[in-house]
């Protein structure tokens, strides 16, 4: 039998300006957007570690996680 000692999932998101709108409105709600993600995190008790969040030129942000996969033991991996 094996059982899962301690398990992460490692994400590069690209947070993406929204075309349609106008650029500082699309800024706006981009920057909302990664709040809103982050605050989800926190709200659904995921653990997690940010390793990078870098804005581009354009104005959308890359942001690198590595975060608790399921409900899985995180080990030493956010260390």
């Amino acid at each position: 039998m094996k059982r899962i000692q301690s398990a992460c999932i490692c994400q590069t998101l690209h947070f993406m300006l929204k075309e349609e709108l106008p650029h500082d409105e699309a800024l706006r709600q981009l920057t909302h957007e990664v709040a809103h993600y982050k605050e989800t995190l926190e709200r659904n008790s995921v653990k997690y570690r940010i390793l990078e969040e870098t804005p581009l030129e354009d104005g959308s942000i890359i942001v690198k996680v590595i975060k608790q996969y399921n409900q899985s033991p995180v080990g030493d991996y956010l260390n």
